[in-house]
């Protein structure tokens, strides 16, 4: 996500005024001004296709989890989007549903929405209040999504409000994918949050929330990222995981004698290998298991590597053969070879321990994965408004990386951890004042090591 090209302009503090006329009142001047370019950070002033074809990531994400519910039980299954703008993600969703509603508390937005969407009879787009679904009866929708907006909002309890709605008016059994800003918050982020750069929430909160309010947490992925996704199921009234495990620890008899569940094989989380490094990127793993309980989700689904617990951020649907997916980040592992590999599941072994090899991590690599224009996104190697936005991988001394464009050194490097895992920091810089058009290479530093460099476009 792109800074805000504009500085705000002075606010008072955020108790003090009320949020949803904030947020309204920013978003609609922000429709006004170039809705597609704040909607989908792609680029200023594109034409209608190529705003739409920003959604395909998205979409595809949305659509994987449609997979969970058999196309034949969906047939009349109802749908909402929050924060639904000008109906990017409304218009391709529309065809898995019978309806469609939208909300947004920008006016302007909901406008644009409806001309948009005039040709698709079953999407509905509604303004609203900002904090709420109250046009909603309970129990109306079976699939709730919402990205990239939750991340704009400024206050914390008006984000949880939505999810206190969410969990009133989704069926049970109905599916919520929903993003969220999960950066790691700090006494300066929470002090400047506003109706860009919202509140942020971490993975612990999340899965305390949804304990708390009985959902079923299917994944949990990107953690310590500002795109953090999660996918809640909606439990029946009167399920809960922790009484359930306190059940079974005053009766151990209420689990079956022998384990029920089994693991069909292990995978490295990002190939076919049968094998993960001890730490780094790709030190995760996927089980493929068969069996695994339907009420399983990650706030009692647990794995041991070894004698460590590793962190599960994901439960697929089951595919044909039966075998569901389930992945595991390992922990900071100081053994390598053979390990045992046990899932629990409410404090009990539900399947018969496997073998995971795990071998040495690969020597780091610190290397430059994109160069785009600061604020055109979509420019790739081109710099069309003076700024240029940079993302390096692995990473582990931000504050030693020095830049140079065309042989001129480059002032006053921005960075900011974008996803700790692989060490990627995104890096924004201004071109310095020497700079006119053409072609230019820009050289990247870290302390002595030297990065390949990467020739950038620079627009008149």
């Amino acid at each position: 996500m792109p800074d805000e090209p504009t500085a705000p302009e002075p606010r008072p503090p955020l108790q003090e005024f009320d949020e949803s006329s904030r947020m309204r009142e920013d978003w609609n001047a922000r429709a006004r001004e170039d809705a597609g370019y704040y909607v989908a950070f792609g680029r200023r002033d594109q034409d209608e296709a190529g705003f739409f074809a920003t959604a395909t990531e998205v979409i595809n994400s949305l659509e994987s989890e449609l997979r969970r519910v058999p196309l034949e039980q969906r047939g009349g299954w109802k749908a909402l989007e929050i924060g639904c703008g000008p109906g990017r993600l409304m218009r391709p969703m529309s065809r898995h549903f019978l309806e469609i509603h939208g909300v947004d508390v920008s006016d302007e937005m909901i406008a644009l929405a409806r001309e948009k969407l005039r040709d698709v009879p079953n999407a509905h787009p509604h303004a609203t209040d900002g904090a709420s679904l109250a046009q909603f009866a309970d129990d109306t929708f079976d699939f709730i999504y919402s990205y990239a907006v939750f991340q704009h909002i400024p206050s914390r309890e008006v984000v949880l409000q939505y999810l206190r709605e969410i969990h009133r008016v989704l069926k049970v059994g109905g599916l919520a994918p929903l993003h969220f800003n999960g950066l790691p918050r700090t006494a300066d982020s929470e002090s400047s949050y506003n109706t860009w750069s919202g509140a942020r929430f971490t993975a612990g909160e999340l899965l305390e929330f949804a304990a708390f309010r009985d959902f079923q947490v299917l994944a949990l992925e990107n953690a310590s990222t500002q795109y953090m996704w999660t996918t809640w199921r909606k439990r029946p009234s009167g399920w809960n995981e922790e009484l359930e495990r306190q059940r079974f620890e005053e009766n151990p008899g209420a689990l079956p004698a022998r384990p029920a569940a089994r693991i069909r094989r292990i995978t490295n989380a990002s190939s076919s290998e049968p094998l993960a490094p001890s730490r780094g990127r790709f030190a995760s793993i996927s089980l493929w298991m068969e069996g695994l309980p339907a009420e399983a989700g990650l706030n009692y689904l647990r794995v041991t590597v070894g004698e460590n617990f590793g962190t599960v951020t994901y439960i697929g649907p089951a595919d044909a053969s039966g075998l569901q997916q389930v992945v595991v980040i390992l922990p900071q592992l100081e053994a390598t070879g053979l390990l045992p590999v046990e899932v629990q599941w409410l404090g009990r072994s539900i399947a018969p321990p496997a073998t995971l090899r795990v071998i040495p991590p690969p020597p780091s690599v610190p290397r430059i994965l994109s160069v785009r224009d600061g604020i055109n996104l979509v420019a790739e190697n081109r710099c069309e408004t003076r700024s240029i936005k940079m993302v390096l991988e692995e990473i582990a001394r931000p504050h030693e990386i020095e830049a140079s464009f065309g042989g001129f050194p480059v002032q006053d490097l921005e960075f900011f951890c974008a996803d700790p895992r692989p060490q990627r920091f995104e890096v924004n810089l201004r071109l310095p004042e020497q700079v006119g058009p053409g072609r230019y290479s820009l050289e990247v530093r870290i302390g002595r090591r030297k990065l390949a460099p990467v020739m950038v476009e620079v627009s008149a």
